[in-house]
């Protein structure tokens, strides 16, 4: 054994080593640099506030509803298929326009509701709405 030589083992080392601080914070570095874009590109959309308030009919809102077999009513009276373009248009050119609600059987095809919706939308409508029962 040598005397004053710094290889012996009973003294301690003073100093940290700073290599594993500096590997763990370039592992946070790569991992927030890959996670910041993904957050930042999230499409910002003003959502509507639904209510629980029960819709309230005006008088120039349409009833159009759809029964099982297919068949169109408005306002409760029944509609001929070829009847309904020229509903749609003169409820389309009045002003202000009045709004669609659209009630569908659950039994019904969902051709016929998107028949009539295309030709609402064909006629220059431009407020259309379901209306559907709560679940018990």
């Amino acid at each position: 054994m040598a005397i004053g030589t710094q290889d012996s083992s009973d003294e301690v080392m003073a100093e940290i080593n700073m290599i594993p601080f500096i590997d763990v914070m370039l592992v946070l570095l790569i991992i927030f640099i890959i996670t910041v874009p993904v957050i930042q590109h999230a499409v910002n959309i003003d959502l509507p506030q639904a209510s629980i308030e029960k819709v309230q009919d005006k008088p120039e809102n349409i009833r159009f509803s759809v029964d099982a077999e297919g068949q169109y009513f408005w306002n409760e009276q029944r509609v001929a298929d070829t009847e309904l373009d020229g509903l749609l248009s003169a409820a389309a050119s009045q002003n202000p326009q009045p709004e669609l609600h659209i009630r569908g059987d659950k039994a019904v095809r969902y051709e016929r509701v998107a028949l009539a919706m295309a030709a609402a939308r064909k006629a220059g409508l431009r407020k259309i709405g379901f209306i559907t029962e709560p679940t018990p």
